[in-house]
């Protein structure tokens, strides 16, 4: 866990001391093939102080349908939606954030 509370770890994460970030067209893939429902809270993570529009383009997916579990919770920062074994197959994504 990334910390008490917190599922797994994000895919990518900018450091809470960074104050000014862009980024575009950036994808999160779960393949998690152990039989164990492995969960990851957030695919990125960033600072909430990060000027409007920051980031484009985001998206996770959830990869081996036929026999994976668990997933990715939240793309961001606990917004948009999950990508899990009930919708495989299936970008999800954020366009804009914050």
């Amino acid at each position: 866990m990334e910390a008490p509370g917190v599922d797994g770890w994000a895919a990518f994460k900018v450091a809470s001391t960074v104050t000014n970030f862009s980024g575009y067209g950036m994808g999160s893939y779960s393949f998690f093939n152990q039989g164990v429902n492995i969960y990851a809270a957030n695919a990125f993570e960033v600072p909430a102080n990060l000027p409007a529009s920051s980031l484009h383009d985001l998206l996770t997916i959830f990869l081996n349908a036929s026999s994976g579990s668990g997933g990715i919770l939240n793309v961001i920062n606990n917004t948009g939606g999950s990508s899990t074994a009930a919708n495989p197959s299936v970008p999800v994504t954020v366009v804009s954030y914050p």
